[in-house]
C-alpha cells in the first residue's frame, strides 16, 4: 500500500521533485520577447528554471505559451477543507426505486441555461433521454417528469415556468463565465427568488465547467455540480434533500 503524504509538491520526474507546466496568454506578439517575458512572469509566480516548452501565435498581437518549470511550495493535506454535496450517490434503476418508495406523485425538474448563455450541451447532457457518456438523461427516468427550456432563458422566465409546472426542482447550467457573468446571473436568480418569496418552494442545483458545490452554497444554492458529474448524481442528491423536506412523500397511516 502507497505511503500517504501529509505535505506534498508537485511530481515530473521523481517524487516532491516541484516540476509543475502552466498555459497562458499573453497581449503581445510571438516571439523572442514574448518568451522572455512568459519566463519573467513565471518567475514572479515562483516557478524557477522555467523554459518555454512551447508557444505559438494567435493574432499580431496575442501569443500562446507553455511553461515548464520547478516551485518549491508544497502543500499540508491536513489543512485543507474540501465542501463536498452531502448525498449518497445512487444509480438510475436505484433513484427510480426511491422515487417509487418514498413519493406519491412524480417529481418535476425544471432546467435552462439562463442569460445570455445559449450552450445547452451541459443541461441537455443532465435532462434529455439520451444524457451523456453512456449514462441516460432524466426524461428517461421513471417517476421524473423532466422538463428543457434550452438556453438563453430569463431568470423571470424560469421561475414562472417553474411555479407554472409546479416544479420540485430548478436546474440552472452556466457555461459562459468570462468576468464572472455567470456569478452575477445566478446571484440575481436567487434574489429573484427571495423577492418572490419562493426561494423555500424548490431544490436549486447549479452546474457548469466553473461551478462547485462550495461556490452553490455561497450564492444560496442547495447544491452545485463541476464536469464529469451526470444526471445519476443530481438525481440522487435531489430526491433526498426533497425527502428531507418532506414533499410529495408517502404518508403512511
Amino acid at each position: 500500500m502507497a505511503k500517504k503524504h501529509t505535505l506534498i509538491r508537485p511530481y515530473g520526474d521523481t517524487m516532491n521533485d516541484g516540476k509543475i507546466q502552466v498555459a497562458f496568454t499573453l497581449p503581445m506578439p510571438y516571439g523572442p520577447l514574448g518568451e522572455e517575458a512568459a519566463k519573467a512572469l513565471a518567475l514572479k509566480m515562483g516557478i524557477h528554471d522555467a523554459s518555454v516548452v512551447h508557444g505559438t501565435v494567435l493574432s499580431d498581437d496575442f501569443s500562446h505559451y507553455i511553461i515548464y518549470g520547478t516551485v518549491s511550495h508544497q502543500v499540508n493535506l491536513s489543512s485543507l477543507k474540501v465542501t463536498e454535496v452531502e448525498s449518497d450517490v445512487m444509480s438510475m434503476e436505484e433513484v427510480e426505486q426511491y422515487v417509487s418508495t418514498h413519493f406519491a406523485e412524480p417529481i418535476v425538474f425544471i432546467g435552462a441555461s439562463t442569460g445570455t448563455d445559449a450552450h445547452t450541451v451541459g443541461i441537455d447532457a443532465i435532462m434529455n433521454m439520451k444524457g451523456y457518456a453512456g449514462h441516460y438523461g432524466l426524461e428517461r427516468y421513471q417517476g421524473i417528469h423532466a422538463i428543457n427550456l434550452g438556453g438563453q432563458v430569463d431568470n423571470e422566465t424560469l421561475l414562472e415556468a417553474a411555479i407554472k409546472h409546479h416544479a420540485d426542482v430548478i436546474l440552472i447550467s452556466q457555461t459562459v463565465t468570462q468576468k464572472d457573468v455567470h456569478i452575477h446571473n445566478l446571484t440575481r436568480f436567487v434574489e429573484l427568488l427571495e423577492a418572490e418569496g419562493r426561494r423555500d418552494d424548490f431544490i436549486v442545483i447549479i452546474g457548469g465547467p466553473r461551478i462547485h458545490h462550495a461556490l452553490a452554497k455561497e450564492l444560496g444554492y442547495d447544491a452545485g455540480f463541476g464536469p464529469k458529474k451526470y444526471a445519476f448524481d443530481v438525481a440522487s442528491f435531489a430526491v433526498q434533500a426533497l425527502k428531507e423536506k418532506g414533499k410529495k412523500i408517502k404518508r403512511t397511516s
